[in-house]
C-alpha cells in the first residue's frame, strides 16, 4: 500500500488520472502505520505500568493523571507515532515517488529521442512504464537504509524517548 504511488508514477503517461489517487492511498497507508505504531507503543507502555504497579514503591513513581505536562507514556507514544509517520513519508512516498518519476521521465525522454526507427511503437510507448515498474524492487532497500541513516543522525537524536 505504501508503494501505490510508485505504480501510479509508472503509469503517469498512460493513466495520468491514476497518479493522485495512488498518492492518497500511499499517504493513507503512512497515517495508518503511524497510528498503529502509536497504539502499539501506548499498549506497550500500559503493560510496563501495570507490571510496575505491582511493586510497592511503583505507586509513588506513577505520574499524576491531572498534571498539565504529558506523561512519559504520552511522550513516548507521540514520539513513536511521529517517528513512524516521518519515516513512512520519506521512505514510502516522497523519495520513491520522485525516483520512479525520474526513471519514467528519463525513459520517456530516451524513447522520444531515439533515432532507431526499427523499434516497435509498442515498445516505445510502454518502455517508460515498464522501466518504472521494474525499478521498484531495486530502490526499496537503498531508500529505506538511507532514510534510517538520516533519521538516526537527525530526528532520532533530537527527540529521544524517555527511559
Amino acid at each position: 500500500m505504501g508503494y501505490a504511488n510508485e505504480v501510479g508514477e509508472s503509469f503517469r503517461y498512460h493513466l495520468p488520472r491514476l497518479v493522485r489517487p495512488t498518492y492518497v492511498i500511499a499517504f493513507g497507508y503512512c497515517a495508518a502505520d503511524a497510528l498503529t505504531s502509536g497504539h502499539n507503543k501506548w499498549n506497550e507502555e500500559e503493560g510496563a505500568l501495570m507490571t510496575s504497579s505491582q511493586q510497592p514503591e511503583a505507586s509513588k513513581r506513577m505520574e499524576d493523571p491531572n498534571s498539565e505536562f504529558p506523561s512519559s507514556r504520552q511522550r513516548n507514544t507521540a514520539i513513536a507515532t511521529f517517528d513512524t509517520l516521518l519515516w513512512q513519508l520519506f521512505a514510502s512516498v516522497l523519495i520513491p515517488g520522485g525516483t520512479i518519476n525520474l526513471v519514467v521521465r528519463t525513459a520517456n525522454f530516451a524513447m522520444t529521442r531515439t533515432t532507431f526507427h526499427a523499434m516497435p511503437v509498442v515498445l516505445k510507448k510502454w518502455f517508460p512504464t515498464m522501466s518504472g515498474l521494474g525499478s521498484i524492487p531495486f530502490i526499496v532497500h537503498p531508500i529505506d537504509s538511507f532514510v534510517d541513516l538520516v533519521m538516526d543522525h537527525t530526528t532520532r537524536k533530537w527527540i529521544q524517548p524517555t527511559v
